[in-house]
């Protein structure tokens, strides 16, 4: 007797995670990802390389920062 309940149990756990999956995979497509305030539109995989790779030669312009001496 325990083990029908262990099974019909476990049934009803698989059967919960499955609807609670194909809630979440049939929502559509992400929201649009903010980074420091700034929304970045989703696109393709190719544009979101580009968008990556102009922001890292962004990032490689800017003024080198100073850094503190450590004399003591």
């Amino acid at each position: 007797m325990k083990a029908i309940f262990s099974v019909v149990g476990l049934l009803v756990v698989v059967a919960i995670i499955g609807v609670l999956a194909k809630k979440q995979l049939s929502a559509g497509v992400a929201p649009p990802v903010t980074t420091q305030g700034v929304t970045v539109p989703a696109g393709t995989p190719q544009q979101q390389v580009k968008q990556f790779e102009q922001a890292v030669q962004g990032a490689m312009q800017q003024a080198p920062r100073t850094t503190p001496d450590d004399t003591k």
